[in-house]
């Protein structure tokens, strides 16, 4: 294996999570930040449906973080979210983003929060042999098959695209 530079300490949790879990794939930390799924996209020159954006709501009756994992094509229909968790959402601002998974909006990792509360998985992310979402930082991020993040974030598998009209 090539040798890598060391992660921040963000990314290198991350890292450490994917080896626990044990996933081979590895969190790059790039020079430019992929802070949106255009930004990563374009960075990682791939298509735009193939980030695995990490969306936070915070759950109204309880409190708890959702965490929406969905392909950077799509909008999350907030209805069809609710209707599956039997919960209505609000929205979660940076500080219980943070508070909730450890990590800043633009690098919140699919997994290894400090309070994970419900994970759903947009069905579209199947569709590809390998999705990216982002490892930490928004400077880092890993390439990973689909199921293996579905499997390996705990996730329920739903369909909570907003169809456009």
């Amino acid at each position: 294996m090539p040798e890598q530079s060391a992660l921040s300490s963000s990314a290198q949790k991350v890292q450490d999570a994917l080896v626990a879990m044990g996933s081979k794939a590895i969190v790059v930390e790039h020079e430019h930040p992929g802070r949106t799924a255009a930004e990563a996209a374009l960075l990682l020159l791939c298509d735009i449906a193939q980030i695995a954006k990490s969306i936070i709501f915070k759950s109204a009756s309880t409190g708890q973080s959702v965490l929406v994992i969905t392909s950077g094509a799509n909008r999350v229909d907030e209805k069809k979210v609710t209707a599956i968790l039997g919960d209505k959402l609000t929205k979660a601002d940076a500080a219980f983003v943070r508070e909730q998974t450890g990590f800043a909006i633009g690098g919140v990792p699919p997994f290894a929060h400090a309070n994970p509360g419900a994970i759903l998985l947009d069905v579209d992310l199947l569709k590809f042999d390998q999705v990216f979402p982002a490892g930490g930082t928004p400077h880092a991020m890993f390439a990973i098959d689909p199921n293996e993040l579905l499997r390996i974030s705990g996730a329920q598998l739903s369909d909570i695209k907003q169809v456009r009209e």
